[in-house]
């Protein structure tokens, strides 16, 4: 079977895909089941994208084409990518909200000669996996080590960290510890926890007994972090005085209305809010929520869409419409621009994006909505996990 798949690959790069006035862009994410919002975020991002800049590079017109994974699974994200490739004839892949699936891809670019555009899996290694990975999201790295500062400076010198045993949860967890010790504090307890945790109160009160005066926490967005933070309310940890740090997908705002008062005070560092204040983002949000008809439910992975596809576009500019990924890949190396979330840059030498991390606050609006408040920014971050 890997062999027929290889000659379908080969023939296809040798064929008549290496030009089309179509240029198609497969994209792969959980579009049902329970992280269905997550991807339902990414149309909406590439729909904001294309509503506001058109559906056409040049005289190339530029088609989506979907596919589902409900949730982790590395064997069904590559499958898809080679059924994109090998049938629909894309020229880019993009999505992925699960680093397995990410993953699991990236063998296979260099003989389809496509491009991956990452707008959400946040383990630092994957860009290592291919010349031919960019990644217009964050990484979990990139986004903890500024919270460990925070920590200290606020006076919260020990700290116990729970994070997902994975990829990025494990990057989430050396990043703190490394910035934590370096800050002048400590880690006093580190527990990993199945992906598929949902009860977390028996850890609420390792938590407790662990002498920490602050916790910090990395989960995927989805069902576990709603469940982790009213955990930590309900067991009385934030009635303890034990304070709450974590990485924003912990506070996502399309959770916030279910979190309520429980989520107030929560500090998270992440590379986007909707509340960002700039034109950039009130144009992006507004086409956002259009796209979603909810607007409830825009949250981050929209914004890491909306920007792939603007590299995306520039990568079907710069190879012309012709399918060249090396050629696509180096055009958008150093590229610079001003997305919704600030600016932003694709580091010529990771191939990952250069961006600003902001610490927010959840915070109550004067007509009773929640939101994440940015009260901090920590500009032009890369990811410490991919510093040589």
């Amino acid at each position: 079977m890997k062999r027929i798949i290889a000659a379908a690959l080969a023939a296809m790069v040798m064929g008549g895909a290496a030009y089309a006035d179509t240029v198609k862009v497969g994209v792969i994410g959980p579009f049902s089941g329970p992280f269905a919002l997550q991807g339902k975020n990414f149309k909406a991002g590439i729909d904001a994208y294309m509503a506001l800049n058109g559906n056409k590079v040049g005289d190339h017109t530029v088609e989506v084409i979907y596919r589902d994974v409900p949730q982790a699974d590395p064997a069904q994200s590559k499958s898809l990518a080679q059924e994109l490739v090998v049938k629909e004839g894309v020229q880019y892949l993009a999505g992925f909200y699960f680093t397995p699936d990410a993953m699991a891809v990236t063998p296979i670019l260099k003989q389809a000669n496509v491009p991956m555009v990452v707008m959400n899996a946040a383990t630092s290694a994957i860009v290592t996996k291919s010349p031919l990975v960019v990644r217009t999201s964050f990484t979990t790295a990139q986004n903890s080590a500024p919270i460990a500062k925070v920590a200290v400076d606020r006076g919260v010198k020990k700290v116990i960290t729970i994070v997902s045993d994975y990829g990025p949860g494990v990057d989430a967890e050396t990043a703190f510890k490394t910035a934590m010790q370096a800050a002048g504090g400590e880690v006093v307890e580190s527990i990993r926890l199945p992906l598929s945790t949902n009860d977390f109160n028996p850890i609420m009160q390792r938590i407790k007994d662990s002498g920490a005066q602050g916790l910090f926490a990395f989960l995927p967005s989805g069902p576990p972090t709603l469940a982790f933070v009213k955990a930590y309310n309900e067991t009385g940890l934030k009635a303890a005085g034990i304070q709450f740090f974590g990485t924003g997908d912990l506070t996502q705002e399309s959770d916030l209305p279910a979190l309520g008062d429980a989520a107030l005070g929560i500090l998270t560092t992440f590379h986007y809010a909707v509340s960002h204040d700039s034109p950039e983002n009130k144009a992006f949000v507004a086409a956002a929520q259009k796209a979603l008809g909810d607007a409830k439910e825009l949250t981050f992975p929209s914004v890491s869409a909306f920007d792939g596809m603007h590299v995306i576009y520039k990568m079907i500019e710069a190879t012309g419409g012709k399918q060249d990924a090396q050629k696509a890949v180096d055009a958008v190396k150093g590229l610079a621009w001003v997305s919704p979330r600030g600016p932003v840059m694709i580091d010529p030498d990771t191939r990952h994006i250069t961006e600003n991390i902001y610490l927010r606050e959840v915070s109550k609006a004067a007509d009773g909505t929640y939101y994440n408040k940015e009260i901090q920014t920590f500009e032009k971050q890369g990811d410490p996990g991919l510093k040589k």
